[in-house]
């Protein structure tokens, strides 16, 4: 199915409005997945040298329309910042029509604020995507409005499973996936540094001690999903009777570590759920 979906999609006519962070990095890397062929891309920028800028570089149609951009376009990718929200739906309510599909990925603006301010039955996803995309190596939730039935949500699917793994999720967690993947990126850089440093402080050159940190973070990573093993499992596996390793989960353990991160998660997630846009 998800060949028949991307084979689909790279006949799909897309319109990326806010081609900047987040909207940019998905934006390559569609394209340097084929996902999307360049002809068939529309991105959008507030100003017009930025513009001019995306289109000799990638070689799609870039502008500052955001109506042109939709006019002709299959899929609006919606990544603009949450305030404007509200004001770039009514800019488009003229060129949408059924057919149209919306993925977005701005926090803190639900489907049914879309959906009301649209004031049509247009299909929405919305997506939580993070910035390991720009790699291939993302996590995105996806949660369907009320118009988006399975076909929608199998092209919103086939979008981020180009870019990364994907999990289907009820809009109501999409802020707790906000906390934990999206957020948490910026937790796992600082475990990864902090571990970096204390390869330092044992006598590592600071280049061998990241690259230590960083392979040793991702294999553990991996470990979890090729096994599908219990990660309290695999940390068993690797801490002996009387070991090194139990006498530094001592040391996390006292310094509230395995806590601070589930706090993390929750402040972060708490801070999202503030920062909803209201109908």
């Amino acid at each position: 199915m998800k060949t028949t979906i991307s084979s689909k999609l790279a006949k799909k006519r897309l319109a990326v409005l806010g081609a900047g962070k987040i909207g940019g990095i998905l934006l390559r890397a569609f394209l340097q997945q084929k996902l999307v062929q360049p002809k068939n891309v529309h991105a959008t920028v507030r100003h017009a040298e930025k513009a001019q800028s995306l289109a000799k570089q990638l070689g799609i149609e870039a502008s500052t329309d955001n109506r042109a951009a939709v006019r002709e376009a299959d899929i609006i990718l919606l990544a603009v910042k949450p305030q404007v929200v509200k004001e770039i739906l009514e800019e488009l309510k003229p060129e949408m029509k059924p057919g149209k599909l919306i993925v977005s990925v701005v926090a803190s603006v639900s489907t049914q604020l879309m959906e009301k301010q649209l004031g049509m039955d247009i299909p929405v996803i919305r997506a939580m995507p993070n910035t390991p995309c720009a790699i291939g190596c993302g996590m995105t939730g996806l949660a369907k409005g009320s118009h988006a039935g399975e076909e929608h949500l199998e092209i919103a699917r086939a979008m981020f499973e180009a870019v990364g793994r994907v999990v289907d999720v009820e809009e109501k967690q999409i802020d707790a996936v906000t906390g934990l993947s999206a957020s948490g990126t910026a937790f796992i850089y600082i475990i990864l540094e902090s571990l970096a440093e204390g390869g330092v402080k044992v006598g590592l050159p600071r280049d061998v001690s990241t690259l230590l940190a960083a392979q040793t973070m991702m294999g553990a990573a991996r470990m979890v999903l090729d096994t599908g093993d219990h990660p309290a499992l695999l940390k068993d596996a690797v801490t002996t009777p009387a070991g090194s390793t139990m006498d530094g989960i001592l040391e996390l353990e006292d310094g509230k570590l395995r806590v601070t991160l589930i706090k993390a998660v929750m402040k972060a997630t708490q801070r999202a759920k503030e920062l909803i846009i209201e109908s």
